[in-house]
């Protein structure tokens, strides 16, 4: 039944994805094809489902910020994280510099690009390299050959005077813990990570265990970790967007401006999906309708209760 829903899912989305735009601010995005689609499911249960383009690799983008969030308050602790970034909504898009000059130096969250490079500076102040988040973000998505897409990854080092912008207004605060150029180049190479939506569902699968690999039995991150990550990906997940989504869909979900979207079902199921056309707010429009689809069909949505098939 759930290979035929998620068959059923992608023939849903295809029609909406002609509205969708590639990302052109970095470089490399702008070449993704906009036809792509795929996507996966992995269950508690063992069961893994695939559809369309699910080998497809493509760069983690944003959906890293969850990763080194993870790695962030696992090396420095909760309280450090939180005394440096928010954990509040902006309403903004995310890459905006708003909040920074108007309200706080602080970012509010760290799924905006101001507040994940925060996060990186907690990373880098306390001795993490690049090296060690690869090997957490292998160990979370089951795949050990895992690379940096190092095209990506100068293409956003090039273009990215915008984030650089916000880093340094930051730092004239002193809410950086390293060398600003130190923080964004981990940012830059975290956020062009390669994966499939098959690393992401097996991904998706570990927050939804509340940590562990259902495959090993390793408790890859801590579940007091886990509860937080998954609420900010319900209230801060797809940027502007993460209201309605929360309306429509319903699951906890991080996207990126590569075209991935990953979601969690507690205790039940991880799934992600991608497809590089986005919409005005950088969500995969793909992407979205597929977990829209899925998520009415099999009664997934946080406060279906009951009606969950799976």
């Amino acid at each position: 039944m759930i290979q035929q829903v998620l068959d059923r899912a992608m023939d849903y989305a295809r029609p909406f994805m002609r509205e969708g735009k590639v990302a052109t601010y970095i470089p490399e995005l702008a070449k993704g094809d906009p036809t792509q689609l795929g996507a996966c499911i992995m269950t508690t249960r063992g069961s893994v489902y695939h559809a369309g383009d699910w080998r497809q690799e493509f760069t983690v983008q944003s959906i890293s910020k969850t990763m080194s969030l993870i790695m962030a308050l696992q090396t420095v602790g909760f309280e450090h994280v939180f005394s440096r970034v928010g954990v509040e909504p902006t309403g903004d898009a995310f890459n905006s510099l708003t909040k920074l000059e108007t309200k706080t130096p602080h970012p509010l969250n760290p799924m905006i690009n101001a507040g994940a490079i925060v996060v990186a500076s907690c990373c880098v102040g306390a001795g993490k390299t690049f090296d060690d988040f690869l090997h957490l973000v292998r160990r979370l998505c089951g795949r050990d050959s895992i690379r940096l897409n190092e095209a990506v990854y100068l293409s956003e080092k090039h273009a990215g005077n915008r984030n650089r912008s916000m880093a340094y207004l930051m730092q004239s605060d002193n809410v950086l813990d390293c060398e600003v150029e130190d923080a964004l180049d981990f940012y830059f190479r975290m956020c062009s990570v390669s994966v499939t939506t098959e690393d992401l569902a097996n991904y998706a699968l570990v927050l939804a265990n509340n940590g562990v690999d259902i495959r090993t039995g390793e408790q890859v991150a801590e579940d007091w970790i886990v509860r937080i990550v998954k609420t900010l990906m319900v209230t801060c997940g797809l940027y502007d967007g993460s209201g309605e989504f929360a309306m429509r869909v319903g699951m906890p979900a991080k996207s990126g401006v590569g075209g991935g979207i990953m979601a969690t079902v507690e205790r039940k199921m991880g799934v992600a999906a991608f497809s590089p056309g986005l919409d005005p707010k950088g969500n995969s429009i793909g992407a979205y309708h597929v977990l829209e689809y899925l998520s009415h069909s099999l009664g997934l949505h946080y406060f279906s209760g009951a009606d969950c098939k799976i």
